[in-house]
This record gives structure tokens, sequence and C-alpha cells, in this order.
């Protein structure tokens, strides 16, 4: 599989600041943040699945906007996959015809633009010889982190997440794991607020890298605007067994 990153910022201000969404292969979207507007129409109407790791504004903000987009383009609805928790959050406050219209009913239930799906945890979806895993996360809302797997490796994408020992459990039960993205919303100045918010600080990404017997390729994603240089040096003087590295928007990865 190839995944490009549309946007890994932990907000927006600045060129490089996209919110997260990541392109795998050209048909599948993982988390749907500012990101995707860079996407061309063409590009857009060739998405036919989207995988949501929770609810917060930064990861779904383009949903409705792609839906809208390419919607009479296709021949067949866009599908959300999501867990069940994260489902009921978008129909009561998105595709609500408040926020935005009900994607789910237009032209009609019978034939609508937009289908949610939900997914459980280690519950794998096929999409051909590609698989994608929800995994445990544990942030302010429900969410998960996903497992991609395209037959020669697999790249795990932690989504926004605290230190969760289901979630190291599950990294390590990946056998061909090439590649991990995790995030890293704070400095360590600020480890009281990511323990507060459930996100990553520095050093508990070193505590959660140590704890790993798998040896991926680490990618650090979610940095906030100006915190770049900081929270990296950070992570580096943690010292530990992976070395990692920061994500950059544009980046190509193939597993």
């Amino acid at each position: 599989m190839k995944l490009k990153v549309l946007g890994c910022s932990g907000g927006i201000g600045g060129a490089e600041a996209r919110t997260t969404a990541f392109l795998a292969d050209n048909d599948i979207l993982i988390d749907c943040g500012t990101g995707v507007g860079d996407l061309e129409l063409e590009a857009l109407a060739a998405v036919d699945h989207i995988f949501v790791t929770h609810s917060h504004m930064d990861h779904i903000a383009a949903i409705p906007l792609i839906v809208d987009a390419v919607g009479e383009m296709r021949g067949v609805p866009i599908t959300v996959y999501a867990i069940p928790e994260v489902l009921r959050i978008l129909r009561a406050h998105v595709f609500n015809w408040l926020i935005w219209p009900d994607f789910t009913a237009i032209p009609d239930r019978r034939r609508p633009f937009l289908r949610l799906q939900p997914v459980k945890v280690g519950e794998t979806v096929k999409l051909g010889t590609r698989t994608i895993t929800p995994l445990p996360a544990l942030h302010s809302v429900p969410a998960v982190a996903y497992c991609l797997d395209g037959g020669d490796g697999q790249l795990v994408y932690t989504g926004d997440t605290t230190y969760s020992p289901e979630l190291v459990a599950a990294i390590n039960a990946c056998p061909r794991l090439r590649h991990l993205i995790i995030e890293t919303a704070f400095s360590d100045e600020q480890h009281g607020l990511a323990l507060a918010s459930r996100h990553m600080s520095p050093g508990m990404v070193a505590g959660l890298l140590n704890d790993l017997t798998v040896e991926p390729r680490v990618h650090i994603s979610h940095i906030k605007p100006g915190q770049r240089e900081r929270v990296m040096a950070q992570i580096a003087a943690a010292g530990g067994r992976l070395r990692a590295e920061v994500l950059h928007q544009g980046q190509v990865i193939e597993f």
C-alpha cells in the first residue's frame, strides 16, 4: 500500500499546517481533516472509503465538504467507517440538517451519497487485497487506532490517544509492522494538559516506544504549530531503542 500525508498538524496556521488526513492508495482516506482540501476534484471523486478514528473537528472537518462536492459525480455512496459511538456523533451533530444536510438520505435513502458503516475493535475490514483493522485507543472521546495491511507490510496509525497498554499490546501483535505514526500533541512542559486531554507528550511517547517489541519506523504527527522543534528535541533527548522522525505534509510512505 501507499500512504500519502495530506495533513498531519495539530492545528492550522501556515502552509504546512493542515489537520490530519491520509490518502491510502487512491481510494481510501484515513481521517478527513483540512488536508483533504488540497486534493483536486477528480481525486476527491475517487475516494470510496473514509476511516475515522474519532469525532473531533480536526479529523472530520472535510467529510461534509467532500460528500457535497462529489456526491453527484459518483455512482455509489462514499462509505464512512467508524465505531458506533463516533457514527452516532456524526449523525446527531453533523449530518442533522442543521449543521449540514443528511447525505445518508440524499437524493434518497435507497441511493444516498453517504453511507455510515460501523466497525468494531479487532474486526478487520477487507478491501480487495488490503485490510484495515481498528485497534484500541484512549482519548477524551471514543476513539480507535488503525492497522493498515497491504499484504507485504503493515502500518499503524494511532489517531489521537494517550498511553494505553491495550494499544501497546495491539501494536506488538502486528508481525509485519513497518511504520508507526504516533501523535505527540504537547511538549513535556504541557504534560499536565496532555494527561487531561488524553494526548501524548514526548516523555509518554518514549515510554510507549520502549514498551514495543516490534521495530517499526516511527513517525511523529499532530504536533501543535510552532512546537515541532521543541517536541522532536524532547523525544530525541528521551533516548530509547527506537528513533522517531517528524512526519511531513506531502510525505509518501510505502509498505
